[in-house]
């Protein structure tokens, strides 16, 4: 019972954190308080152009296209940086040899590479989903390595001690002992994938949250403009929320065991 109070009152911070935070968004712009009414419109205004847009199917069309595109390059690249991770950190020379080549990509801005994937895939669909594709590998990837190279070293000499083929032993002690470390890489590449594919789509394209967010700005129309924004902050917080608790739920065991 104390903890679920704790829980709750920690909620219920955050919420009024929220709340005077939004007030002094609209004081400020009603009053003109260091802000123009101009560029910072009061936040009542953005939420009833944010209810507009809800109702007549403007942010559904929107949404959907952005959630797409964010889910498929979110998938391939996951599907791609688990088992090469795993084999990175199972084969640790061969995960030497690598490791230069790997620091160098993971330190370079995926935003600052933007350009090189138009060159190469034009302004298409592909190129977006590339973007996030790269953007989203390098979190997964690191976190999987790290994840196998956590394993208690003694319980694979245990495994090995009994007989237990290499196969077996990845399977049964080496892979269960990483997936905490796997799903926390997949948790923060996956609000990374939105946050590139906002980027990706304001330099092209005719659909998704980032078209909409630069052409409103574009076009000098700041309540749209904000109430993407707030869309985008929406999808973010509940993301990574729904993500932390299966997190929890699915590795209660590690907090049981300490």
């Amino acid at each position: 019972m104390k903890g679920i109070g704790k829980k709750a009152g920690s909620i219920l911070f955050g919420v009024c954190a929220l709340l005077l935070f939004f007030a002094l968004w609209e004081v400020a712009a009603r009053l003109e308080l260091l802000v123009n009414p101009l560029f910072l419109p009061p936040f009542t205004k953005v939420l009833g152009i944010l209810w507009r847009i809800i109702l007549n199917g403007e942010l559904w069309k929107h949404l959907i296209v952005s959630l797409r595109r964010s889910l498929i390059g979110y998938a391939a690249g996951v599907a791609f940086a688990v088992p090469f991770g795993l084999a990175l950190g199972w084969f640790k020379r061969f995960g030497r040899f690598l490791n230069p080549v790997l620091q160098a990509f993971r330190n370079t801005p995926t935003l600052a590479l933007l350009p090189v994937f138009v060159m190469f895939f034009g302004i298409t669909e592909f190129s977006k989903i590339v973007v996030i594709f790269w953007g989203v590998i390098w979190g997964v990837l690191l976190n999987t390595i790290a994840g196998v190279r956590s394993v208690d070293p003694q319980l694979v000499r245990a495994a090995r001690s009994m007989g237990t083929s290499a196969v077996r032993l990845f399977v049964t002690v080496v892979l269960p002992g990483s997936l905490p470390h796997i799903f926390t890489g997949m948790r923060l590449s996956a609000t990374t994938s939105i946050l590139i594919l906002i980027a990706a789509e304001m330099l092209g394209a005719s659909k998704g949250l980032g078209y909409a967010l630069n052409f409103y700005q574009a076009n000098m129309r700041f309540p749209e403009m904000y109430a993407y924004i707030v869309v985008m902050s929406v999808i973010g917080v509940v993301l990574n929320f729904t993500l932390e608790r299966v997190e929890k739920r699915s590795f209660r065991w590690r907090e049981d065991s300490k």
